[in-house]
């Protein structure tokens, strides 16, 4: 992730956007981020609240339940908000956005920011549309077909600290699997060089 905070490179950007008239009533300390492909935009592990707007590039945007299973709940491309739902709500332990191409948003921090979006209007109704149209979205959804080896590596890239599974049998039974199939599992994706056995544990 790289943060721009060139003043004209900002002012450009944000009257290419869908949004401008509505940004330049914002009196807020905007800045561009800008991340490579496969390079998590947004996820639980994040301490700073973000608002987001996608500019340029496009992004996923998935669910990971306990078990590994991942839902996809969208995909973002220009003019697409990340962290509206961080302004009313606390962030969720298992929405993930992810770039799929290398991406550009205009970015501030919604902390800082807080009381002045919520003061606007005109923000607001962008954020409404932004949320109904979301939600719409996610009442059609279901989970994508993964079989346990996609399952297993979902579960310790997402579930897992430091992406290193510890305990075989609390691992089993959050991915609905036995102990056995789970070692399996792991051999075979160890063999292929997937992960790492470190002192007991797999990374």
């Amino acid at each position: 992730m790289e943060r721009i905070y060139d003043k004209k490179k900002i002012i450009n950007c944000i009257a290419k956007s869908k949004y401008h008239a509505v940004l330049d009533s914002l009196n807020i300390d905007f800045y561009l981020t800008k991340y490579e492909k496969g390079e998590l935009v947004s996820s639980p592990f994040q301490n700073e609240f973000l608002f987001q707007i996608v500019e340029q590039g496009s992004i996923n945007i998935y669910f990971i339940r306990d078990d590994g299973t991942r839902y996809s709940l969208s995909n973002g491309t220009t003019d697409y908000f990340l962290g509206d739902m961080d302004i009313f709500y606390p962030k969720s332990n298992n929405i993930y956005a992810e770039a799929a191409e290398r991406l550009t948003c205009i970015s501030f921090s919604i902390e800082k920011h807080r009381e002045i979006l919520l003061s606007n209007n005109k923000f607001l109704e962008l954020i409404c549309n932004s949320l109904s149209a979301k939600i719409g979205t996610m009442t059609t959804i279901d989970a994508a077909p993964t079989s346990l080896t996609e399952r297993v590596m979902s579960y310790m890239k997402y579930k897992c600290n430091d992406e290193t599974l510890k305990g075989i049998e609390r691992a089993a039974f959050h991915l609905h699997c036995s102990a056995r199939q789970l070692q399996r599992i792991l051999n075979q994706i160890e063999a292929a060089g997937l992960v790492k056995k470190l002192k007991g544990h797999i990374s």
